[in-house]
């Protein structure tokens, strides 16, 4: 079995000179700034010609950029598993990983989902059977240590249910102390409440083939006991009380017991076709490069499942399912071997090339070039699980990964977006194309309420959470700050920041600030994350920078500052209040306030100049920046992201916005259509290269904005503390 290191190194296009990267203005910004007492503009520079070299050697020979996803152990420890139930172990890849796995540890003998974050007992589980797998011994001090934390932090029986059926695999665990996950799920119409298409996709791609595994119920031969992991071993399972049965939690938990007890009783040949069903549906899903919405644990699951339903391992589908787990393999220097959980090209490039730009690099600067032709070539243009609450909505977009074109994504697709409309392509109608095309996918998938999610439309059904089975991270994607505010930063960069779906967006974004004046951050760490996305996105949106939403969003981010410069935020914000904006100053943070900071107006405040003295201070002399804490979110606290590359792109963002502005300015482009599209004069509907029916808008004198759908007024008040958007139906 073969595998990848991180593909980050590659021919860059060469070093560009200092002068040419950090000494022009870019289009529609301030011009270059000049050194005065106090500013660290001269800091700044150098700092960012160092990035901008650093960043242009990793690009690889294809055009793309991808750093290392990291999250943690569990997923090196189910990849074992996963090979010890296939019978397809091997010595070099179990002594790498745990290798890995050990170094994790922590003091006191667990194993924690983010760097200094304090012991997860289902991570530690996981770890600890492992190392046992690899033939570390139980009573080694590691070990002991590992195994004591477990039994005072609630044994084998207090893990989630995810860890629990890894162990019911080989016997550690009673397949009927599990919750039932029954295969006939798959035939419930998208209508019918708790059908698969109310997961959110991640989910969804994980309960399908999890529903055979619980159906098959397989038992492989267990190579040792973990009696040491019991509270009790002579009470392995003790009972768990119910909740009230008039709660939705009590309900689901006396459903779940009527179907164990139920099992025996379905007919088998409705058994039989329900699993002919899901195998039908992972294989259809199953991606060109042989893996499964580009993530390891439906990967993972799914190989299992067709392994349980007759595939052996020679077949071409696990075959090349096995080959795609192993390009998720970083292996070091030093031998050892992590799992991504993912990868994330697209993203990653679609962020560097939104840097280098900001940064000051020509716009047909070679590398940029490159790196669009790539992600033109990754467009998505077939149907996906989105069709199915979007049927008549065509495709287009961008995915997270190399290959995943059954589950593109918005926020993906408003970055490339951004991403291309920086770079002089020599084919701009092609640009163009792409682009709209992406367009009409994005503002199709906009949710009821007027904000985005991630990958589907109006994935919000309260009843998959509330599953015994579902203990585990989010599964369902609601909209979030963070994506919406994305696409309005998008859509504002295309002309369209007075359309009713933008101010529907914007309105959305004003009504979810939090009381301390920052947003949540669903996909990134935390506030910081979500108030570093909004405010670029409302001021590019024509939102005043004196606007309250935007002044509350500056004092609070003054009051999270650290006496460092620097800006940071700890996964436990998620969980506890005081945790919001504190932790210790990482990098991409420090960027994402800045980034708010700038677009506010306050690039000569001294919150602002401390920000960016603190990052080139803590620059390395290779022009990177070392960042070990987590700032990246996959489920807000249960699953969290370290992603390598982060810690290059928003600094690099960050310095070049100090220094030359916002690049090509959004607020020069509100009522710019691209792509051929005008306002149209007299209220009368403006073309739109994304399909749709544009109603047009005035502006007033008095600061209101009055738009005409389909030849009915309707006025957006646009004053201080008042709504920016009326909600409209249709548009």
């Amino acid at each position: 079995m073969t595998a990848t290191t991180e593909s980050g190194d590659g021919p860059g296009g060469g070093p560009l000179a200092t002068a040419t990267a950090v000494g022009r203005a870019a289009p529609g910004g301030p011009g270059p700034l000049t050194t005065g007492p106090g500013r660290p503009t001269d800091a700044a520079r150098r700092a960012t010609a160092r990035a901008i070299d650093h960043l242009l050697a990793r690009q690889h020979a294809d055009g793309w950029w991808k750093g290392e996803l990291q999250t943690n152990v569990t997923m090196d420890a189910e990849d074992l598993l996963l090979r010890q139930f296939l019978g397809i172990q091997d010595p070099r890849t179990t002594a790498a990983a745990a290798l890995h796995i050990r170094r994790e540890q922590r003091p006191d003998g667990a194993w924690a989902t983010f760097h200094g974050g304090p012991g997860e007992l289902s991570t530690t589980i996981e770890a600890y059977i492992a190392l046992r797998l690899a033939g570390d011994p139980p009573d080694d001090p590691h070990m002991a240590r590992a195994s004591a934390w477990v039994r005072h932090h609630g044994g084998i029986a207090g893990s989630r249910v995810f860890t629990r059926i890894w162990l019911a695999l080989f016997g550690w665990w009673p397949w009927d102390e599990l919750p039932e996950l029954p295969p006939e799920l798959i035939f419930l119409p998208s209508w019918f409440p708790l059908n698969i298409y109310d997961f959110g996709c991640w989910a969804r791609q994980t309960v399908v083939p999890l529903t055979v595994v619980s159906a098959k119920r397989p038992v492989r031969p267990a190579p040792f006991t973990l009696d040491e992991l019991h509270v009790d071993p002579a009470v392995p399972c003790p009972p768990r009380p119910f909740a009230p049965a008039t709660t939705w939690e009590g309900f689901f938990q006396r459903a779940d017991r009527a179907l164990r007890r139920g099992r025996r009783l379905m007919p088998r040949a409705l058994r039989r076709a329900a699993l002919d069903a899901a195998a039908r549906w992972i294989v259809a899903r199953q991606e060109s490069d042989g893996c499964w919405g580009g993530i390891q644990p439906p990967a993972v699951y799914s190989v299992i499942a067709l392994h349980l339903l007759g595939h052996d391992l020679g077949h071409p589908v696990l075959r090349a399912g096995l080959a795609s787990l192993d390009r998720f393999a970083v292996w070091r220097e030093d031998g050892s071997r992590m799992v991504e959980a993912c990868q994330s090209p697209v993203w990653d490039t679609a962020l560097a090339t939104v840097a280098l730009a900001d940064a000051g690099l020509p716009a047909g600067h070679p590398a940029l070039v490159r790196a669009a032709d790539w992600l033109l070539g990754e467009e998505i243009t077939r149907p996906g699980d989105w069709s199915v609450r979007r049927p008549r909505l065509a495709p287009g977009g961008w995915a997270f990964e190399f290959h995943n074109d059954s589950y593109p994504d918005i926020d993906d697709t408003a970055e490339v977006i951004l991403a291309l409309r920086r770079v002089a392509h020599p084919d701009p109608a092609r640009v163009d194309a792409a682009v709209a095309r992406a367009g009409r996918w994005t503002l199709g998938m906009q949710c009821a309420d007027g904000a985005w999610a991630a990958f589907d439309a109006d994935n919000t059904s309260a009843f998959p959470g509330r599953l015994p089975f579902c203990d585990f991270g989010e599964v369902t994607d609601p909209p979030s700050a963070d994506v919406t505010a994305h696409v309005v930063e998008m859509l504002a960069y295309e002309g369209r920041a007075r359309r009713p779906r933008t101010r529907r967006g914007i309105d959305w974004l004003l009504t979810h600030q939090e009381p301390c004046g920052a947003w949540f951050g669903r996909w990134g760490t935390n506030y910081l994350y979500g108030t570093g996305a909004v405010v670029p996105a409302l001021v590019a949106a024509g939102i005043p920078t004196g606007h309250p939403s935007v002044r509350r969003a500056v004092d609070w981010l003054r009051s999270v500052q650290n006496d460092d410069g620097g800006w940071g935020e700890d996964q436990r914000s998620y969980q506890e209040e005081g945790w919001a904006g504190r932790g210790a100053s990482t990098p991409s943070q420090t960027a994402w306030a800045l980034l708010a900071l700038l677009a506010a107006g306050e690039r000569h405040d001294p919150a602002v100049e401390r920000g960016v003295a603190h990052l080139a201070a803590t620059q390395r002399e290779d022009g990177s920046w070392d960042e070990p804490h987590f700032t990246g979110t996959g489920f807000p606290w249960d699953f969290s992201i370290n992603y390598h590359l982060y810690r290059q792109v928003f600094p690099l963002t960050a310095l070049g916005r100090y220094l030359h502005g916002e690049g090509a300015s959004a607020a020069s482009l509100q009522d710019e259509p691209r792509a051929g599209s005008a306002p149209a004069p007299g209220g009368s509907a403006a073309p739109s290269p994304y399909g749709e029916q544009i109603p047009s808008v005035t502006l007033h004198s008095d600061g209101t904005a009055a738009v005409h759908p389909r030849g009915e007024g309707t006025t957006l008040p646009r004053g201080e503390g008042a709504p920016v958007a009326a909600r409209h139906q249709g548009g």
